[in-house]
């Protein structure tokens, strides 16, 4: 077809886009409609001209990729599934009610929706993820594009992704910024101030092009243009007008988030969007076939450990992460300028292709990873435990998208020493806990460790492994199993008479106060609650019923959210009492084993807090 004829379907297809996003939204009677209708000619040209897409097959290497970073437009993605055939104009009309999946943002209980959205600035990060699977795993013709509202630009960790998307030079990466001037409460910082957006694009080396996002002739050029640049991902900045289309509503502040009434008001708006009321389905071009990789992951070697080594678990993370590299081209890793300190160095030296440093940047770096995951990747994110706080955010997304992802924290607790309370994790469990499907584990030495990594890499979701900084003895033989849910009894006799708890540097420093005990005359059991979440509620039942109920929990972290709430969540109301030990004043810089005795959880302390509880 000619260019004419081409604009004009064009024209009747984003016609039909406003008019479902419309309706839903007032059937809805909620969404944000003037937000859908400033963009619908942009996504009408991606999903009817521009896009490759099997919609049979969503999940295809070669299909190419649409993230809504702009997620409160949700009605607009889904009324193109309506238009490409996908979905059913009924099922539209149940946009945000209970037991529909069409949320007030997208989800993947939808499967054409890779990642969630809604939480603005992140559409961006989890792009880059799929573009660097394409373009440097799957050796794909796949192209992403990521479309994003202006005002979510403001967020740090859009910035953060566009400096990592033109260091790799994704030239398969097309994002396109829907400036239509209006916030939710006011003008956003930049308006239609074209120049300033097209300066932050091309200072961070992104291929730039500003146009007018209603005017079909510039943006099928624009994304022609996009299809010619190399080495560089491409910034579309499109103009728009907020609820474009319908007069009442255009560029108007004070619409945001708000639906249009049923009746007159509804009626007003789509008489102005006449129609032809012909249906037209582009014809797409398949997807190519690419051989499918395995992420079946076979049994890793044994640990190369043995009893009485010293080893950090940090560095056995390292070694554990090689060896299910080897057995799973799936399996890739990222960090944040911090490898050299978590040992994941070690994967990046043996497989530098599956790689990828991603710099001080741990937001981006975990939506990275989810972008990742959602290209059936396996990524291993390792940072410093206190650093995925600054990604909670993405994080909390990661569980809502059902991202796949894997992150190990290292330098937990005060038994890092001398760099100070910054840099110890003492939060991370509570945030991992918090998180809906997670998995926690905190292993105690490099058997251990290598074991619960393998395990991370063949669950299903989001795991968090927890590594320390002091090499510490193994004590486990390389026979020993590790589970989900699991713990290890290391001590134990018929006459205990309480259980001491503990997880990573505290086994070791409680396996010390096992030892002080006993020369003294006092018996107590040592659990090493190696999988914080699920807890193994039925073993520390077990172990407090025979140690006279008494259970104390030794960790390196705060006193809230830790592995002792994880201890209390799973026996309370069995008349069980718990002892927590844990760091309850902001700590300073000192030796680790200075650390550990100033702040109670020395050997020496957990053996005197026991005879202290059982003078009582």
């Amino acid at each position: 077809m000619d260019r004419q004829q081409l604009h004009q379907l064009l024209k009747e297809k984003a016609t039909r886009l406003r008019i479902h996003s419309l309706r839903s939204t007032a059937e809805a009677g909620s969404g944000h409609p003037t937000s859908c209708l400033s963009a619908a000619d942009i996504t009408a040209t991606l999903f009817f001209h521009v896009m490759h897409y099997d919609s049979q097959n969503p999940h295809h290497q070669d299909n190419d990729r649409f993230i809504l970073s702009k997620g409160h437009a949700a009605p607009l993605l889904y009324a193109a599934w309506v238009e490409a055939g996908l979905l059913e104009v009924e099922q539209a009309m149940t946009l945000r009610q209970f037991g529909s999946d069409l949320e007030g943002h997208p989800t993947p209980r939808l499967k054409w929706v890779d990642v969630a959205t809604g939480s603005l600035g992140q559409g961006l990060s989890a792009g880059v993820g799929m573009a660097l699977s394409a373009k440097f795993l799957d050796h794909s013709r796949s192209r992403t594009f990521v479309l994003m509202g202006d005002g979510e630009t403001a967020e740090g960790s859009v910035w953060e992704a566009a400096a990592l998307a033109s260091h790799y030079q994704l030239d398969n990466l097309v994002l396109v910024v829907d400036v239509n001037r209006l916030g939710q409460s006011q003008e956003t910082m930049h308006g239609w101030a074209m120049k300033v957006y097209e300066q932050k694009f091309s200072g961070f080396l992104w291929h730039s092009i500003s146009i007018d996002g209603h005017d079909y002739g510039q943006i099928v050029d624009a994304f022609e243009e996009a299809k010619t640049v190399k080495h560089q991902p491409v910034a579309i900045l499109a103009r728009t007008q907020k609820g474009h289309g319908v007069s009442f509503l255009v560029d108007k502040n004070g619409w945001h988030g708000k639906a249009l009434k049923k009746g007159d008001q509804l009626d007003q708006a789509l008489q102005e969007l006449p129609t032809s009321g012909v249906s037209t389905q582009f014809p797409r071009t398949p997807a190519a076939t690419i051989p499918a990789g395995t992420t079946e992951i076979v049994s890793s070697t044994d640990p190369d450990f043995a009893i009485g080594d010293l080893v950090a678990t940090r560095e056995a993370y390292g070694s554990a992460l090689v060896k299910i590299g080897h057995c799973n081209r799936a399996v890739v890793a990222l960090d944040g300028d911090t490898k050299n300190s978590t040992f994941s160095e070690k994967f990046m030296k043996v497989f530098p292709d599956r790689f990828f440093e991603c710099f001080i940047a741990e937001q981006n770096m975990v939506g990275v990873a989810i972008g990742l995951s959602k290209k059936d990747k396996i990524p291993f994110v390792s940072t410093f435990a206190a650093f995925f706080g600054r990604a909670m955010d993405h994080l909390r997304m990661a569980a809502i998208s059902r991202a796949n992802i894997k992150c190990v924290g290292s330098h937990c607790g005060v038994s890092i020493g001398e760099d100070g309370p910054s840099q110890m994790g003492l939060e991370d469990l509570a945030l991992f806990r918090s998180l809906p499907d997670s998995i926690v584990f905190y292993p105690c030495d490099g058997v251990s460790t290598e074991r619960v990594v393998a395990l991370a890499a063949d669950l299903q979701g989001l795991v968090y492994v927890r590594t320390s900084r002091p090499k510490t003895n193994v004590i486990y033989s390389k026979e020993e199993v590790f589970q989900v849910s699991g713990s290890k009894v290391l001590r134990a006799n018929p006459n205990d008479q309480l259980t001491i708890v503990a997880a990573g540097v505290t086994v070791h420093e409680s396996l010390k106060a096992y030892d002080q005990l006993v020369l003294q005359g006092i018996s107590v059991r040592v659990m090493d609650a190696y999988c914080v979440k699920p807890i193994d509620k039925a073993s520390l039942l077990v172990a407090a019923a025979e140690s006279q109920n008494i259970l104390v929990v030794v960790e390196e972290h705060y006193s809230e959210g830790g592995l002792g709430d994880a201890v209390l969540n799973a026996v309370a109301n069995h008349g069980i009492q718990v002892y927590k030990m844990t760091v309850k004043d902001i700590p300073r810089s000192g030796k680790p084993s200075e650390l550990l005795e100033h702040y109670g959880l020395s050997a020496r302390r957990i053996a005197a807090k026991i005879q202290d509880i059982l003078e009582k």
